[in-house]
């Protein structure tokens, strides 16, 4: 148990079931030792989390202000506008898609230097060619969008059909430019607002 800590706590990336099966023996219940890691943390400020289809060390919620009080932030977290969180929850929804369906959930232009900056961020990267006329790019979300979301797979994403039929996404009203009324608003108000066309 103790070289499965260890390895975990150790590393920069999260550690997947196949590099701890080789480290305890594939007969081995990974889930039961990372059971009984956890147990052994409770009340502890920080908790062993799957993330990003491994686990990782991650401090508690509860500790983040003292966190950034003392150190500034985390220089790996990415400072996110409205904007770019919103297009990144497309993405997240939607993969593949293409920019011009990004632009078309906005009603505005999503421009190639928006698309770089998430990009640059790690936070998307280039999906297969769409099969549409001129075969753009499509984009697609990276394992850096789940570690910066804490999230362990895109399962882990908000169910699209309970946000559907609560009447806060839809598809096709997107594509159609009738983006959610609240979801216009926060575009609109958004400080960087205009960062969707790279300004």
């Amino acid at each position: 148990m103790h070289r499965v800590e260890a390895t975990i706590f150790a590393a920069s990336e999260p550690v997947d079931r196949e590099m701890l099966a080789r480290i305890v023996g594939k007969s081995c219940s990974i889930d039961l030792l990372i059971d009984d890691i956890r147990e052994e943390l409770r009340g502890r400020p920080y908790d062993l989390v799957s993330v990003a289809g491994g686990w990782k060390h991650l401090t508690r919620p509860a500790y983040a202000d003292a966190i950034r009080a003392a150190v500034g932030g985390n220089g790996k977290t990415t400072d996110l506008t409205q904007s770019e969180v919103l297009v990144l929850m497309c993405i997240g929804y939607f993969q593949p898609i293409t920019r011009a369906e990004l632009s078309s959930f906005f009603g505005k232009e999503i421009s190639r230097d928006f698309i770089g900056h998430l990009r640059g961020a790690g936070l998307i990267a280039s999906g297969p060619r769409s099969p549409t006329a001129g075969a753009p790019y499509t984009y697609v979300t990276t394992k850096e969008f789940l570690l910066e979301f804490g999230l362990d797979t895109l399962r882990d994403l908000p169910d699209f059909e309970s946000l559907e039929d609560a009447g806060l996404l839809s598809k096709e009203k997107l594509l159609a430019g009738q983006m959610p009324t609240t979801f216009a608003n926060n575009a609109e108000n958004d400080p960087d607002g205009d960062s969707l066309d790279g300004g």
